[in-house]
């Protein structure tokens, strides 16, 4: 499995908005693509701005391409994320999922 990160900052008064608007484009073309296997949505401010980390989880490379196209580093952004996002990263970041062990029951 591979975990595909990217970070986008917006205005911390922009980021339910910015979440909202998140749901209706980015996320739900996650959900929809084949070899997805799950997001993760983290946000974090800091003063007037807030944080946006997604780490999406992947059968495979082939699984991102179909996505994100063959140049499967660059990140991929919508029309409207100029009207929130504070500048565009033009890279993701990719890693191997490992198995790890799992927690104690309770």
């Amino acid at each position: 499995m591979i975990a595909r990160a990217w970070h986008g900052r917006v205005p911390a008064d922009k980021a339910d908005a910015y979440y909202a608007y998140l749901l209706r484009t980015g996320l739900a073309d996650y959900a929809a693509a084949p070899g997805n296997r799950g997001t993760f949505v983290f946000r974090r401010t800091e003063g007037n701005v807030a944080h946006f980390l997604l780490t999406t989880l992947w059968d495979s490379v082939e699984a991102i391409k179909a996505f994100a196209g063959e140049d499967y580093e660059r990140a991929r952004y919508y029309p409207e994320d100029d009207e929130y996002l504070l500048e565009r990263e033009p890279h993701v970041t990719h890693y191997d999922v490992l198995p790890a062990p799992a927690p104690p029951a309770a």
